[in-house]
């Protein structure tokens, strides 16, 4: 099989990486790539929202199958333009896509299906909404819309916050038109999880749980990243737990989905919120998570290109996947100034000497190459991801790289995974 995987980041090195191990794959291909997925696939120089030219090329490569990492491709209607042409492709449809694309979609779909998920009002006016906060009080959250790479959500301590939120978004136009329209939700304490599942838009096939890191600093502090680290299993989501969210969450979505006329079929990315032992849902997404997608892509046993292509042809098969008994842990490398305005270009030294670690794992995210050195190029650079037969013992194999390589203003969490070992404490 010929494979070709659309995006160049942290997930999409993953997916490549997992990928190219299956025994069924004769060439991957990967657009655009970066250079750690190189090392696994030849990457061609072609934008993942380019939609034109991605197909242009997967006719003319005969490709078989196509993944699609990112979701910005998958919003501007990617499976659909290639069902069309009469080509194999692994994502959700436009339509299905705006479970991630729109907040207030997905949050009209969780009331409609009674799927548990915090109280919101959905705004196109600015003082609505500003006049909706004074009236909730505070704490508070504020959502764009659309899409604006994980960090169109902000957690306000306070009234006077979410209403600078409301203004960034809505009168600045910080995400442009993502922001146009806001969701303003009440605020829900607890622990967060990240539920993954395979389906066809019928069938599932869960994962692994695995829990993210948002915040940019130590102790959950900060603005909202793209994500600063995960792990792979995430104690949080217990036997009991994982019923729950499969029977009250996942199939609710998928039948509620298959109602509207918009059938979802692809992998679903679910944040929950865990609040006194019962899952909320925070968000959607329409793809795999980045950087939950590393730590589970490492600890899968199951070859996935069956899984891809039974979700791709709408008829998956297989009931369960195996997983390797140790766990992973991924923690993210990021520019200086993110995740505001990154500081970018610099050579990367100690990559090298990364890779002669044992159970030890370096995703590149935004990378590129310059006069034969691999420089730092975007807001989240590298995932490093260790491996061990605990959570603590693959929290030090990651550091551990960590610790060896380094830029200027390189940036990291030093607590990626500590909930997970406060929990077995």
């Amino acid at each position: 099989m010929k494979i070709l995987v659309v995006g160049g980041g942290g997930r999409e090195h993953a997916l490549v990486w997992k990928i190219a191990q299956s025994s069924r794959v004769s060439h991957v291909w990967c657009a655009p790539g970066n250079p750690g997925i190189a090392r696994h696939a030849e990457c061609v120089p072609i934008a993942a929202t380019d939609i034109d030219a991605l197909l242009e090329f997967a006719l003319e490569q005969d490709v078989d199958l196509t993944v699609v990492g990112p979701e910005a491709p998958l919003t501007l209607g990617i499976v659909d333009r290639f069902r069309s042409a009469g080509l194999t492709i692994f994502g959700p449809s436009r339509a299905a896509a705006r479970l991630e694309g729109s907040k207030g979609f997905s949050k009209d779909l969780m009331a409609k299906y009674g799927i548990p998920t915090a109280a919101y009002r959905r705004f196109t006016d600015r003082d609505e909404a500003v006049a909706y906060i004074r009236n909730q009080g505070a704490p508070i959250v504020v959502k764009a819309d659309g899409l604006a790479a994980g960090k169109g959500v902000v957690v306000a301590a306070s009234i006077d916050e979410a209403v600078a939120a409301v203004d960034n978004m809505m009168i600045a136009g910080a995400f442009g038109e993502a922001g146009a329209e806001v969701v303003i939700e009440e605020f829900m304490e607890g622990e967060e999880a990240s539920f993954f599942v395979f389906t066809d838009g019928k069938n599932i096939l869960p994962l692994a749980s695995a829990q993210d890191h948002k915040q940019i600093f130590d102790g959950d502090q900060g603005p909202n990243t793209g994500g600063m680290g995960a792990y792979s299993p995430a104690p949080v989501v217990t036997p009991e737990l994982y019923e729950k969210i499969v029977n009250k969450i996942v199939r609710p979505t998928i039948s509620g989905m298959e109602r509207e006329g918009c059938p979802y079929a692809g992998i679903i990315y679910i944040g929950l919120m865990i609040v006194k032992g019962k899952p909320k849902v925070i968000e959607y997404n329409a793809r795999f998570g980045d950087p939950e997608a590393q730590p589970l892509l490492v600890r899968l046993k199951s070859d996935i290109v069956p899984v891809l292509l039974g979700c791709a042809r709408g008829e998956m098969r297989q009931s369960e996947l195996e997983w390797h008994d140790k766990a992973a842990v991924c923690v993210v490398m990021a520019s200086g100034g993110y995740p505001g305005d990154t500081q970018t270009g610099f050579p990367i030294s100690g990559l090298d000497d990364a890779e002669k670690i044992d159970d030890l794992i370096v995703f590149h995210a935004g990378t590129a190459s310059k006069d034969g050195q691999v420089i730092n190029k975007g807001g989240r650079v590298l995932g490093v991801t260790g491996l061990g037969k605990t959570v603590a013992q693959a929290i030090d194999k990651a550091y551990q790289g960590v610790k060896v390589i380094s830029w200027e203003g390189a940036q990291y969490r030093s607590d990626i995974g500590r909930k997970a070992l406060n929990r077995d404490n």
